[in-house]
């Protein structure tokens, strides 16, 4: 179809076709990504068209999660991550990667995001300055995390990272990690409950279940807000206004109880 005969009904039957299929936020991107077509058609060539794409209603979105780790949680979960590897496949395909501890503790404590993880490179980290510089981000600008003696424990020479100090800290691919980290939840979940069989208790109702490896970055960002001020914990995110932000910080209500006293 040309630009022209192209009109609002076109475009909310296109939204309903992608919405059996996708979710609501992939969709928008798409109309966006139409409706910014449209504007630059008008605009900048001279095309004499209306952006119908103004016309219909947007797909809901709603990708704010509030999920944290409790203590329990976060301790099952680091001990099946440290659970010895398995050279074979096991019945469920249960092969360890031996890089997800560390991303996965890396991520607690830096709260960066998988992909600026998995692209970090050791001539951006200075352990001196407990620092690691991310040149491209996800909003498209640079910023440097500081590091906690935690995370500089993690990759300090002697520590867990035993690898020659060039390219990538962490050389191993997303699906790989994804892979590893959600099998470590199944194995930490499975612990739980063969502990709460032998101790004669049920199960808490939602224990290490629906946990995405983003949710790291939550439960970081929450934690490094109990310690920086709002714009420190900015520049540490990354996040460009407060909004955003406010997505990622999920203090627990009885944690504020207790500064309430």
């Amino acid at each position: 179809m040309t630009l022209a005969r192209i009109r609002g009904a076109d475009i909310a039957a296109f939204r309903d076709s992608e919405l059996e299929r996708l979710a609501p936020s992939s969709v928008a991107k798409y109309l966006a990504l139409l409706s910014h077509l449209f504007e630059v058609a008008r605009k900048e060539w001279g095309v004499e068209v209306d952006n119908p794409v103004r016309k219909i209603s947007k797909p809901k979105v709603n990708n704010a999660r509030s999920r944290r780790l409790g203590p329990d949680e976060m301790r099952y979960l680091l001990a099946a991550l440290d659970e010895p590897g398995c050279s074979v496949k096991t019945k469920a395909g249960d092969r360890r990667n031996e890089w997800t501890p560390l991303v996965v503790r890396w991520a607690i404590e830096t709260a960066m995001r998988r992909g600026e993880i998995l692209a970090l490179e050791w001539r951006h980290v200075d352990l001196e300055k407990r620092t690691a510089h991310l040149p491209d981000t996800k909003n498209g600008t640079s910023r440097t995390v500081p590091l906690s003696s935690a995370a500089v424990a993690l990759i300090k020479p002697g520590g867990n990272v035993q690898r020659l100090r060039k390219g990538r800290v962490f050389p191993t691919t997303a699906s790989a990690l994804k892979q590893s980290f959600t099998r470590a939840v199944s194995r930490a979940r499975r612990n739980y409950e063969a502990d709460c069989e032998a101790q004669g208790r049920e199960p808490a109702h939602g224990f290490l279940e629906d946990l995405h490896f983003h949710d790291l970055r939550h439960e970081a960002t929450s934690r490094l807000a109990e310690r920086l001020q709002l714009h420190e914990l900015m520049r540490v995110t990354g996040h460009k206004d407060t909004r955003m932000l406010a997505r990622y910080y999920h203090p627990r209500a009885e944690d504020l109880a207790l500064k309430l006293g």
